[in-house]
């Protein structure tokens, strides 16, 4: 039986369109799905829209229409990744539909009784975070995030004790059972616990929560807290409420949980998340990626600076594979990351255009040139030379393991580069002429070329999908990547078929 793996994007609010900083999760995120995939395991890929926040409802009311018509406008800019970016997600859950909001009552029913209890509170709200601040956690009397200053909430809600819990999240955290990557942000939020947990309210007033939301179980004057219903998505999508086959196969009993999510929302995945989960008796996520922010020319994004960066423009201009390869391999994993145009067609041009591209070109040609296209040797394993992939291999396992998309791609133009030194050290073309038996050499190109294409699969899964059918090989029927891996499993008499240029030079 196949292990399980499930794989989930943070939910974005639907306030306003996407911006290449979210773009960069969706990618990231797929790339694992789509590795863990290859690996031979049954992966659900979960994504969704955060539909229930005060600030969808201030969006709303600014654009003139009711916020269901703004939400059900706006969660599309973020579904529509799956085409845009080639999003492979197995469930699309919106915090607005049924089956979450039932979820989500269901979760907060499961709380035990002395976790949470109704009580007049005071405090510094910033709508953009939507979250509590204490005094010291302001920087000049600004949120830290949006640098607005929170306004003053006084009214009656219901509170988790998170305090409860500090000691065993303290533990979870320490001893990887919650493993949280990168190790700096593990060292971050024990920091964090270290200097006292304190409750933080779960619920709103319908008033100021505008009647939008979902209602509090048995108490209908209160709204849940938004983070509190939107971390619950995570288990609604899989039909939670009835106890589905889908919680109890990729929650209840699957062997890897992850989620993957920006820095700015650790306290509520590394913190209110799992304490919640243990309250209700409900098994805790493995793991929690923590990527940093995109910058867009040195700049945060920011609409107020006018420099947010559409992707749907960037995709457009370059393309998908264009757009993943940079977001994965020009970007930091863990650290904040800058996109440039500038920078953007620098690294499309070396390493799609003069890499990959290219050498795929060269190795094509010259077996239709000097082979008839036909893939043809006598021994395949002793002829002219053989690759030492099982290095490669290695430092592919190890990156993704560890999240480190940058490394992981660097390791794959190194090995186009080291295939493309071959062909300027064999210089196949002079032993063609000489009348040499090259068949050999071609044979161990393009079993080169086969290895990098297997690897570009969660990368950059069309042009990848495009190198191996022109080397005769259907996707479909790769066995996992444990098999696939192995050095010669390129049949000879092979007829490959050289295609349209993968990646096209840019007009300056």
């Amino acid at each position: 039986m196949k292990k399980t793996f499930y794989i989930s994007t943070a939910i974005p609010y639907v306030n306003a369109k996407p911006h290449i900083g979210h773009a960069l999760e969706y990618v990231q995120t797929d790339a694992l799905a789509r590795y863990q995939r290859l690996l031979g395991k049954d992966v659900f890929f979960l994504s969704g829209t955060d539909e229930n926040s005060l600030k969808n409802v201030q969006a709303a009311e600014k654009a003139g229409v009711s916020t269901k018509n703004f939400v059900d406008e706006h969660y599309t800019f973020f579904y529509n990744f799956k085409d845009a970016l080639d999003i492979s997600f197995d469930d699309f859950i919106r915090t607005t539909e049924q089956r979450h909001f039932d979820g989500a009552q269901k979760l907060w029913s499961l709380f035990k009784k002395e976790d949470v209890e109704k009580r007049a509170y005071k405090g510094l709200y910033c709508v953009g975070c939507e979250a509590f601040y204490k005094e010291d956690e302001l920087v000049d009397g600004k949120c830290p995030d949006h640098k607005t200053v929170p306004e003053v909430v006084e009214e009656e809600n219901w509170f988790f004790k998170l305090s409860h819990y500090q000691d065993e999240l303290k533990k979870l955290i320490e001893k990887d059972i919650i493993k949280i990557t990168p190790e700096f942000r593990k060292n971050e939020w024990l920091a964090f616990v270290d200097r006292g947990l304190e409750d933080f309210s779960i619920s709103r007033s319908q008033e100021r929560a505008h009647g939008w939301g979902v209602p509090v179980p048995k108490d209908e004057g209160q709204i849940m807290y938004v983070w509190v219903d939107a971390l619950s998505n995570y288990i609604t999508a899989l039909n939670f409420a009835d106890d589905g086959e889908l919680y109890k196969k990729y929650w209840q009993t699957c062997e890897d949980r992850v989620h993957v999510i920006g820095k700015g929302i650790g306290k509520f995945h590394v913190l209110y998340w799992p304490a919640m989960l243990l309250s209700a008796g409900i098994p805790l996520p493995t793991e929690v990626f923590i990527h940093g922010y995109v910058t867009a020319e040195g700049e945060k994004i920011s609409k107020s600076l006018g420099n947010v960066v559409d992707p749907y423009e960037v995709v457009e201009k370059y393309g998908t594979d264009a757009v993943r390869y940079y977001l994965l391999g020009a970007i930091s994993s863990t650290q904040d990351g800058d996109f440039s145009v500038e920078r953007f067609e620098e690294f499309y041009t070396a390493h799609l255009v003069n890499g990959v591209g290219n050498l795929t070109s060269r190795i094509l040609t010259m077996l239709e040139k000097y082979n008839e296209s036909i893939i043809s040797v006598v021994n395949k394993e002793t002829s002219d030379f053989r690759l030492q992939t099982s290095d490669f291999w290695k430092k592919i396992e190890e990156t993704l393991q560890y999240y480190n998309f940058e490394e992981s791609i660097h390791s794959i133009n190194n090995f186009v580069a080291q295939l493309d030194g071959i062909i300027s050290e064999q210089k196949p073309w002079e032993k063609a002429k000489n009348g040499e038996d090259i068949s050999g050499l071609l044979y161990q190109l393009a079993e080169g070329l086969r290895h990098i294409g297997l690897a570009l699969l969660p990368i950059i899964p069309q042009s990848a999908e495009k190198i191996l059918n022109q080397l005769g090989i259907q996707v479909s029927d790769l066995e996992n990547l444990e098999i696939e891996r192995e050095w010669g499993r390129l049949e000879p008499e092979t007829k490959v078929k050289k295609g349209e240029l993968l990646f096209q030079r840019l007009n300056k």
